[in-house]
């Protein structure tokens, strides 16, 4: 089973830094041209100039200057508790908690860590140079895992904190010993990092642990959205349709689990497809979609289709986190963007060193 442990922490020093507002940004892998550009003009020590440099060279210098400078202090020795305010896409406040550790590194065969998503080679490629030059996880690994928390939230004061996006993520320091969990890890964000850093243990025997942040899967503020698809073009001809979209979206709600089931959208107007036993994602890729996008928010999917930008749009029920696990037991995957954890880890919070 995984095993987590405290780590030293790099953070930032606010006294020379600046405000942490001006300093952290989402994950790199969200972050379009036009948002990496307005976070690096923020400041010269925005988070972005590491995971999204002009170099993995300039980075490996930035991280370094930075630290020799007390841009970035190390702490001592601990595990740390993160708490995420935030309101979902389905307009809900919710409260997500869970705690940061360094995780053992192993590969998928153990059985200790375990993908639910398939993931490409270009992206591994880029963070493992950058791993290499900078010798740092930069960014958490999100990871569910099917018990009540070891650990507990701090009665004091947070010692970070940080508002991004609306999102506020709120950090304490618990000095504390190695924990087993006694139960597998699921990755539900960042499956690229995690094969990373397996493979960068492989080059480096001493890179042993990974930066994680771990949250239970009984946590109440956990919820799994939809990730609806914006397609330019269907290669198979769908079926007719004359419903309002969020109304047959309303009635998808009603379709029994066992089945798939999903909204197909274009300008005529909507109806819910059916399936078999597959997942919705997959009674979608039966439509051969081409030029697909995703967005959590079903207003935006059918605005594209109204404006002409898309061909069609389909609008899905969120995945339970039941049938994630059970697709994973089976040694199974989900395709690509199967789920949307929201809200994405906060960078630039707290840093790994290898």
């Amino acid at each position: 089973m995984p095993e987590v442990r405290p780590f030293r922490a790099l953070r930032y020093d606010e006294a020379v830094a600046g405000p942490l507002e001006d300093l952290v940004a989402p994950p790199y892998d969200i972050i379009s041209p036009e948002e990496r550009r307005r976070f690096l003009g923020q400041s010269p020590y925005n988070v972005v100039h590491l995971t999204l440099p002009d170099s993995e060279e300039q980075a490996a210098h930035d991280l370094a200057a930075w630290r020799r400078d007390g841009v970035l202090v190390e702490d001592e020795p601990a595990l740390w508790w993160l708490s995420q305010d935030y309101v979902g896409p389905d307009g809900v406040a919710r409260t997500r908690e869970g705690f940061a550790g360094s995780v053992r590194v192993e590969p998928y065969e153990t059985g200790a860590v375990i993908p639910h998503e398939r993931t490409h080679a270009g992206p591994k490629e880029g963070r493992l140079r950058l791993v290499r030059a900078t010798r740092t996880q930069l960014e958490p690994i999100f990871l569910l895992y099917d018990a009540d928390p070891p650990i507990s939230r701090p009665d004091r004061a947070p010692d970070v904190a940080a508002e991004e996006g609306g999102v506020t993520t709120r950090a304490w320091r618990i000095p504390g010993a190695e924990i087993d969990l006694g139960v597998p890890l699921l990755i539900a964000d960042g499956h690229h990092r995690y094969e990373t850093a397996v493979a960068f243990s492989q080059e480096e025997p001493s890179a042993t642990h990974t930066f994680g942040v771990l949250v239970s899967a009984r946590a109440p503020g956990l919820v799994i959205f939809p990730t609806h698809r914006m397609v330019e073009l269907l290669g198979t001809e769908p079926p007719a349709a004359d419903a309002d979209p969020l109304e047959a979206l309303r009635e998808l709600e009603g379709e029994p689990r066992g089945q798939s089931a999903v909204v197909l959208y274009r300008r005529g107007g909507a109806t819910i497809v059916r399936g078999g036993d597959e997942l919705d994602t997959q009674l979608v890729e039966t439509f051969e979609p081409h030029g697909v996008t995703y967005t959590p928010r079903a207003e935006e999917a059918i605005a594209r289709v109204d404006s002409g930008e898309a061909e069609a749009a389909f609008l899905l029920r969120p995945p339970e986190l039941d049938e994630v696990w059970e697709v994973t037991s089976r040694g199974e995957v989900m395709p690509q963007k199967s789920t949307y954890f929201y809200p994405k880890l906060l960078s630039g919070l707290l840093f790994h060193p290898l």
